[in-house]
């Protein structure tokens, strides 16, 4: 019995020996099962060829072990780098920013961007056009409880965490699975109070990203898949936006979003301030990266919308993450693919009649050359929270926000070229010289309009008001310490820069052409007409917000339904003469009035004369 025994356990020790012996066939199965904390300790044993050191580089860097990331990246680059892919490029310049190499980074994201990149320069370009500075402080005293993801809920806040040490362990990074966590925040903005959510919503995946309804009884948030699915090449558990609802002081009806999948993830949800809205972060099919921020409409009965992409104005071909909408409809989101310091860094960006103007990056004072991500704010009290993992693994931070006095403004005002008053409610857009939009807004009484800008570049100002001719400025800022640009835009009415234009007694804005004959009982343009129409096809070519009303007018002998009919050819049959010659349908609109609307209210008994003043066609500028 003794010997077999011994026999047992050395067979036992042997298989134990033999498990852990590498190979690269085991280490490789790690790797594309992400268990990267494992498969890093199996590379580091073997011969480091190069499809080694890219898989053992790209261990350390997804769970942010930048310093041993950048080496393997360094020797990678040394031994192979004219085979190297261009993802890989990409990695190893944020790698080294993440250890604040910025010289070496810069070069290698260079090289990757094909044209140069100056982190130093960009930092204090940043300095003076960010609208705010910001004071962080860490919110816990661990930097080890891997904390993110925070958001209001009520008086109090709620965040994902690795705090559950009886959690199994997640093989990506050999820590807990992330549940969601509520605490208190002090005045010194540290939590307090801390303890886990509702069991209904914490499982034994990863839960995270809440995001709450004002009143406390909706919540929509983030859980991974619990099995995990085959696409493609890789197999892989997706993650799911969930929503649960609270009742009889219990979370419950915890459902799957509809537009989640097993296919691909959604994440992030960040509901907008009027609750009709949930932004989300995907690499859905037809994304532009690996993820987009995305949102759907609420509707009233429960239901959603179809995922609507946010556009290349704010995704990019990397990742996009962690919207937040605050109370002005100010978008805030974290980036690695626009220019930054480094991983991903916190922007915003402004919104013009639902469309997001350019990014721009929140500075040095925020971020980082790692990941910072998951920005929050309270807009009225300028404080707020945000997850870095700056020190190695992810944490909060509390911050306080102050207006930048340095930054570079273009500001003026709007003015009639003319009388020089004063023109509220003119549409003032900033533009870069390839057509971006830079910013947009209505000015208001004073008729002023504030923009941030940037040093030593060039602008197009553009002013639209209504029966006005849109006026366009070009400008280059400088750096000779100036930081306020003023421009006024100066522009004139349709009436006062164009003679056939003018303004009449009924307060209508009339194109005063010679009238428009037509054959009886016909609509067709006659060849003295299209001379006339071709008149008005260079004044809306000139001005191309002006939009117009086509009115066609008859005399008095026929009957009344007649009339209106035949007015009614003649005004449509007028407007798509200017369609086929270059007109915007959307400019125009065309109506028959037939006899009801005479110039001459001569009845039955009007001359020839005043038959021929009555019928005509009108041209009344609507814009």
């Amino acid at each position: 019995m003794r010997n077999n025994f011994y026999i047992l356990f050395f067979l036992l020790v042997c298989q134990l020996i033999l498990a852990q012996k590498p190979s690269i066939k085991k280490a490789n199965e790690l790797f594309a099962n992400k268990a990267y904390v494992e498969a890093a300790k199996m590379y580091e044993q073997l011969k480091q060829d190069k499809k080694v050191l890219q898989n053992l580089a790209d261990s350390y860097y997804f769970n942010a072990q930048m310093k041993f990331a950048s080496t393997h990246y360094g020797t990678l680059f040394f031994t192979y780098k004219d085979s190297v892919k261009s993802e890989y490029y990409f990695r190893y310049a944020n790698a080294l920013k993440g250890i604040d190499d910025y010289e070496k980074g810069d070069v290698i994201m260079g090289e990757y961007l094909k044209y140069s990149v100056d982190t130093k320069k960009f930092k204090e370009h940043l300095n003076n056009i960010v609208p705010f500075n910001y004071t962080v402080r860490q919110m816990s005293r661990s930097n080890s409880t891997g904390d993110f993801g925070i958001s209001f809920f009520g008086e109090k806040v709620v965040f994902a965490s690795l705090r559950n040490t009886e959690s199994p362990l997640y093989k990506w990074n050999d820590r807990p699975y992330l549940d969601l966590y509520e605490a208190t925040v002090s005045k010194d903005g540290i939590l307090e109070n801390i303890k886990p959510f509702s069991e209904i919503i914490n499982t034994k995946t990863h839960e995270s990203s809440a995001t709450f309804s004002k009143d406390g009884k909706t919540m929509y948030f983030n859980r991974t898949n619990d099995v995990q699915v085959q696409v493609g090449e890789e197999k892989f558990a997706s993650v799911k936006l969930f929503k649960a609802v609270f009742e009889n002081n219990a979370w419950t009806n915890v459902t799957e979003l509809p537009f989640s999948s097993d296919q691909f993830s959604t994440q992030h949800p960040m509901l907008s301030p009027d609750e009709k809205k949930l932004y989300f972060s995907s690499d859905r099919p037809g994304s532009i990266g690996s993820f987009d921020i995305y949102f759907v409409d609420i509707f009233e009965d429960g239901g959603y919308g179809e995922p609507q992409n946010l556009g290349d104005n704010i995704n990019t071909i990397h990742r996009e993450q962690f919207p937040f909408i605050a109370e002005d409809e100010t978008l805030y989101f974290a980036s690695d693919g626009l220019q930054g310091l480094g991983g991903l860094d916190i922007f915003m960006a402004r919104t013009y009649d639902e469309v997001y103007g350019k990014p721009i990056n929140l500075g040095e004072t925020i971020n980082t050359g790692m990941d910072d991500f998951a920005y929050v704010l309270k807009n009225n009290e300028n404080i707020g929270y945000f997850a870095s993992n700056r020190k190695g693994t992810d944490n909060l931070y509390s911050f306080v926000r102050e207006e930048n006095e340095r930054r570079f403004i273009v500001e003026g005002d709007v003015r009639d070229i003319n009388t020089k008053e004063l023109l509220p409610g003119t549409t003032v857009t900033l533009f870069d010289m390839d057509d971006k939009l830079i910013g947009q807004l209505v000015v208001g009484e004073n008729a002023d309009y504030v923009f941030n800008s940037e040093p030593n570049t060039k602008y197009k100002i553009v002013a639209d008001r209504d029966f006005y001719a849109s006026k366009t400025e070009i400008f280059e800022t400088t750096d000779d310490g100036r930081v306020r640009f003023t421009i006024e835009l100066e522009i004139e009415s349709y009436d006062d820069a164009e003679d056939i234009i003018v303004t009449k007694e009924d307060g209508l804005v009339y194109i005063q052409l010679e009238n428009i004959y037509f054959d009886l009982d016909k609509w067709d343009i006659k060849p003295e007409a299209a001379n006339t129409l071709d008149v008005l096809v260079a004044i809306m070519k000139k001005y191309p917000r002006m939009e117009i009303e086509l009115g066609a007018h008859t005399d008095t002998r026929a009957s009344d339904a007649y009339n209106l009919r035949l007015s009614h050819n003649r005004a449509n049959s007028t407007l798509e003469y200017l369609v086929e010659n270059g007109i915007e349908r959307n400019r125009m609109r065309s109506k028959g009035f037939g006899e009801r609307v005479p110039l001459i209210n001569c009845g039955d008994n009007c001359s020839e004369v005043e038959h021929s003043i009555n019928r005509r066609v009108e041209f009344i500028v609507l814009k």
